[in-house]
């Protein structure tokens, strides 16, 4: 944006056409790592919750992934033994109750991940560095409302 455009209000419409730019770019991007390791964006979502739940130390159950992606207990398993069977992931039964069953990401899916994601993070990182505290705080509650809003609407339209 030019100096001048930056003294000027940005209005909702101009805010959602980037919000739904960058959904779109994003989907690009993720489903050429889709394309090139044959998994469904349903997988790569997957993949991705599961991995968010193992960084915050929750063990992920297939019926919580059921649950995070709004899948029938049979798609959840297509796409647990999609992933089981690409070598992405394995199921364990769990260490404190046997009765259930862990799902974790092999190492090498991890790394295969990260090796393609890299570099988006890295360019990401050096474009954000522009930015001050007082805008990062900004941009985080403007994700976080964003989100927010997109799923209370989801939720309503789901009931």
């Amino acid at each position: 944006m030019s100096d001048a455009a930056d003294q000027e209000r940005i209005g909702d419409e101009v805010l959602v056409t980037l919000v739904r730019q960058l959904t779109v770019e994003s989907d690009r991007f993720a489903e050429m790592f889709g394309e090139a390791h044959g998994l469904h964006r349903t997988d790569l979502n997957a993949l991705a919750v599961i991995m968010d739940a193992a960084r915050r130390g929750a063990p992920m159950s297939p019926s919580r992934l059921a649950g995070a992606l709004h899948l029938s207990a049979s798609a959840t398993t297509s796409v647990l033994d999609r992933l089981e069977r690409a070598g992405h992931l394995h199921r364990d039964r769990s260490a404190t109750d046997r009765r259930k069953v862990e799902l974790r990401m092999h190492e090498q899916a991890r790394e295969i991940g990260s090796a393609f994601f890299l570099p988006l993070g890295e360019r990401l990182s050096e474009a954000w560095r522009e930015l001050d505290d007082n805008e990062r705080r900004t941009i985080a509650r403007f994700l976080t409302l964003t989100i927010e809003a997109t799923t209370e609407v989801r939720g309503r339209l789901t009931e």
